[in-house]
């Protein structure tokens, strides 16, 4: 039986993915799995239970990773499953920065009381004017699951849409529209668009990415959309571009005292994903997740051990190591098994980084290995699926 703590609420639809092998405990301690959303679990102590955090999102800025790997802890997240929401989003943001539809609807709720309303909004409307998409050249950096909807839902609307990114997925690339501009670089993007939308993780190379710098190679009047990290942006650059004029609008979806209240600023409280449907998308990816750690030891969207999958486990007994990317760790796991007179029926190994992890079938019950893979120098955690 295994046992699963929830740190925060998760949408119950996700929960019933559970089957009867899971059971959910209030005692952390305890727990096999930890579900979770936005909890911070920097300054937690995890037991020697754990073996999985499935995070319900893409962020994963909450958890420590390398704790986690150092201990054997395999963290997942939820890639994609709250993508259309966010997509959503970033349209709305893009149609809200054309035409001051804000400002008009603020206009209209000052002068609730004024009976002739009616007549004095033909006069005071086209204060409110704005702009179409139609036309207008959008810039996408970063191509993945939300980036691509993005750019593929604006060709829709008529824009002229260019994307970046070095690093794109054969599944993205499949994914995205035909009539969509291949940029070879981000400053082909800052130059030609009029809109330009961020949708990359925040790394060492991409945090600030949007400064003074980047800001001084783009169009007057630019709109710049960020629904991915707050801190891809220079908060300070951004505020002195917008005092200027030399952004039009900056639509982001994560308030800081910095910039909010700036005008030019459209400032969401990071509502990308907060809809019924990607909270029920990211609870049942992140169930699903976990469960087939757990039952078969594969592992899909980790973000700190590689993805490794050997199906559904057989018969025989299933051992799964998560270990040091070092030489000779693969030589010392057969030689155990060749010593022991264990016949391996299937193996994989994939490594990430400095970590790696093997997956090992067996034929029988494979008892003594968890005692003994467990001593050789580089391991860091061994499980034996029955």
């Amino acid at each position: 039986m295994y046992k699963y703590n929830c740190l925060n609420p998760i949408a119950q639809i996700g929960l019933e993915k559970f089957d009867e092998n899971f059971v959910k405990t209030e005692n952390i301690g305890e727990a096999d799995a930890i579900l979770v959303r936005s909890a911070g679990m920097h300054d937690m102590e995890f037991s020697s239970n754990l073996k999985v955090i499935a995070r319900a999102g893409a962020g994963v800025n909450n958890i420590p990773l390398e704790k986690c790997a150092e201990q054997g802890i395999v963290v997942f997240n939820t890639p994609g499953a709250n993508a259309n929401g966010v997509k959503e989003l970033v349209i709305a943001g893009m149609l809200l920065a054309a035409r001051d539809i804000i400002g008009g609807i603020n206009w209209v709720q000052e002068n609730e009381e004024d009976g002739d309303i009616a007549k004095i909004t033909e006069k005071k409307k086209k204060v409110f004017a704005g702009t179409e998409l139609e036309g207008k050249k959008l810039g996408v950096i970063g191509l993945g699951a939300i980036g691509v909807m993005v750019a593929n839902t604006a060709t829709h609307l008529g824009m002229e849409v260019y994307g970046y990114d070095p690093y794109v997925s054969v599944d993205s690339a499949w994914r995205l529209s035909g009539c969509i501009h291949h940029a070879k670089t981000v400053d082909e993007i800052y130059k030609e668009c009029d809109y330009i939308t961020i949708h990359v993780p925040a790394l060492e190379d991409t945090k600030g990415m949007i400064n003074r710098d980047s800001i001084s190679l783009m169009k007057k009047n630019v709109v710049i959309l960020n629904f991915a990290r707050d801190l891809l942006v220079n908060g300070e650059d951004m505020v002195d571009a917008l005092v200027s004029g030399r952004v039009k609008c900056y639509v982001t979806d994560f308030p800081t005292h910095e910039i909010a209240g700036v005008k030019g600023a459209i400032v969401i409280p990071h509502l990308g994903a907060s809809t019924e449907e990607s909270e029920d998308n990211c609870a049942k990816m992140a169930v699903r997740e976990a469960v087939d750690y757990l039952k078969n030891g594969n592992i899909t969207n980790s973000v700190n051990y590689p993805d490794c999958d050997m199906g559904v486990k057989g018969e025989g007994a299933r051992i799964t190591i998560l270990h040091r990317n070092i030489p000779n760790m693969l030589g010392q796991f057969t030689a155990f098994f060749a010593k022991a007179g264990m016949n391996i029926s299937l193996m994989a190994n994939k490594s990430k980084k400095e970590y790696a992890y093997t997956m090992i079938d067996v034929e029988g019950a494979a008892e003594g290995a968890e005692d003994a893979i467990a001593q050789i120098e580089g391991v860091l955690k061994v499980r034996i699926i029955l």
